[in-house]
């Protein structure tokens, strides 16, 4: 049985009529007779009552019309469906972020992709930049938010934006009342950061600024995310620094001061394997392009 068949069966059954039905079809009425008995004897069962004068369906005839039409709808939507994955408008798009793309990067970018491609799913994990390479290599994930410097010659990568680095003050506390602060400044503060499994990069990078301002941090607490180290600043166990933009807090409870020291800017880059022929990947490229 072939889909031609069964749309020429159907075509047949809407006219009433095996020459309209044919006119309809731009094919011969032999031709058409030849393929309704075709896909008869595919069935097994006459579909067309042929003992009226009158074109009429067989009780095994209408059956299969109603399964047919089914049939022909699916097959169209699979067609349909087909395109649109070939043309990544239809699939999943698998997303990895750090955890300092959650308040800005991750969201812009996945409502903008959306808001274009409604049919596409997007699947995002949090993972650190060391993951997200070893992820984009093995095809865990399509793209990666991440912060480089990487080594990593088989990705390609776009810059999308430079963050400063910001401290976290409690609300209440005596630096917060001033508009800028500098790394020397917070010498004698108790510090809570990024613990070094989470992030080896960023936490190394900020002890590093701290002891070229001339002091080791003390840190007195660590954590795994962001809303973490923010949660602990408001309960006043220290000062942190936190690379912008910043989740947004109450100002009783936690305030964010930028700092006058002249420090190198986080880069956020977009990264991708070369090797992803991805549609839906190549949807997203244009589309935060």
């Amino acid at each position: 049985m072939e889909l031609r068949q069964v749309r020429s069966f159907l075509t047949v059954v809407e006219e009433g009529h095996v020459g309209r039905a044919a006119d309809r079809l731009h094919i011969t009425q032999p031709s058409l007779s030849r393929q309704v008995a075709a896909l008869e004897r595919a069935v097994g069962v006459p579909l067309f009552d042929r003992s009226r004068r009158a074109l009429a369906l067989t009780a095994a005839g209408e059956v299969f019309a109603a399964g047919a039409r089914d049939l022909v709808r699916r097959a169209d939507d699979l067609v349909s469906a087909a395109g649109q994955a070939h043309r990544g408008e239809l699939g999943v798009l698998r997303i990895g972020f750090v955890q300092s793309a959650t308040f800005e990067a991750l969201p812009t970018m996945v409502r903008v992709f959306s808001a274009a491609w409604p049919s596409v799913r997007v699947e995002v994990t949090a993972m650190t930049t060391l993951r997200q390479l070893a992820a984009l290599t093995d095809d865990a994930i399509d793209v990666g938010l991440l912060r480089p410097p990487v080594q990593a010659p088989d990705l390609e990568l776009r810059t999308l934006s430079h963050d400063p680095l910001m401290v976290a003050l409690p609300g209440g506390h005596r630096l917060a009342r001033r508009r800028r602060l500098s790394l020397a400044d917070l010498a004698d503060e108790p510090f809570v950061l990024y613990g070094r499994e989470s992030g080896p990069t960023v936490h190394d990078t900020i002890i590093g600024f701290c002891r070229d301002a001339g002091f080791s941090p003390r840190i007195v607490q660590e954590a795994v995310d962001v809303q973490t180290i923010v949660a602990l600043v408001a309960a006043d166990l220290g000062v942190s620094l936190l690379i912008a933009p910043t989740p947004h807090t109450d100002e009783t409870a936690v305030v964010y001061r930028p700092l006058a020291d002249d420090l190198p800017r986080w880069e956020m880059a977009l990264a991708w394997s070369r090797q992803n022929r991805s549609p839906v990947l190549a949807r997203l490229l244009e589309t935060v392009a």
